[in-house]
């Protein structure tokens, strides 16, 4: 007799106790089926459908160009390869920044048709109302701090955020906000590891950090990135565990070569 072992679901709750228990969690972006099945597989905690696939996957110089409905084809994609981890999705800049009904409708809509498991949603305060709304509507929201790339006009560069006190009070302020305004989870961005360090411990949700050092509750990184298929890109937080540009472009060069000489396919890949 067979038995099928039960695979959990991780959740906001299951986010939770590992802060509690210390356990690190670890969260990487995905916006196809493929990949995301094999990092569901590899064990990744967290799967975050980023609107950075505006600039990994389709070019773009910022994240601003990219749409709910792009956003929940990624979305829905990746939902269908996970089988354990959650499903983490970005809602786009425009759709949660004006009324809180607009905000609503758009969340509403991204968790109906792409069956994402939880939102993100970048800045404090000013989207506060926003994020109770959709918070008590049932939808998990994960905030996002300090640099927020749907506002990268406004901050003008990529620079480290939070570095001046009134910016970095600001922010532990926005933080505690976000907390009781329900998000289960907070994203920080780019900002000094000891300023990370002070807001996870302050807070009972957990922290989630990219370039924002180790005292966080877990990390994140974009997977083109740290695959090392966006060489170009190289910020002082990432660490490269693959150099997957090289190996792509040997095997299609050795594919290119193999057809050039007529030796692909031979008399075994054939019918």
């Amino acid at each position: 007799m067979s038995v099928h072992k039960v695979i959990k679901r991780v959740t906001t709750s299951a986010l939770r106790e590992m802060k509690t228990r210390g356990e690190k969690i670890s969260m990487l972006t995905s916006y196809d089926f493929s990949t995301a099945r094999i990092l569901d597989a590899a064990g990744v905690e967290v799967l975050l459908v980023g609107d950075s696939a505006a600039n990994v996957f389709a070019g773009y110089e910022t994240t601003l160009p990219i749409t709910l409905d792009h956003m929940i084809y990624h979305a829905s994609a990746v939902a269908r390869a996970s089988k354990r981890a959650m499903v983490l999705a970005d809602l786009p800049f425009g759709e949660y920044q004006g009324s809180v009904e607009d905000a609503y409708k758009a969340a509403v809509r991204m968790m109906k048709e792409s069956g994402a498991h939880a939102l993100k949603l970048e800045g404090g305060e000013e989207i506060i109302d926003n994020i109770k709304k959709i918070v008590n509507s049932g939808i998990p929201v994960c905030g996002h701090l300090g640099l927020t790339p749907q506002s990268i006009y406004k901050f003008g560069d990529f620079s480290v955020r939070a570095k001046e006190e009134a910016e970095a009070n600001r922010l532990k302020a926005d933080a505690l906000a976000l907390q009781e305004a329900g998000c289960f989870m907070l994203v920080l961005e780019k900002i000094p590891a000891a300023l990370a360090k002070e807001v996870s411990d302050s807070l009972d949700i957990p922290t989630i950090g990219i370039g924002a050092g180790n005292g966080c509750d877990g990390q994140v990184l974009v997977v083109n990135d740290m695959l090392g298929l966006n060489k170009e890109f190289k910020p002082k937080f990432l660490r490269l565990y693959a150099d997957l540009q090289e190996e792509i472009t040997k095997a299609a060069s050795n594919y290119i070569a193999d057809v050039k000489a007529g030796t692909f396919p031979n008399e075994s890949e054939q019918y």
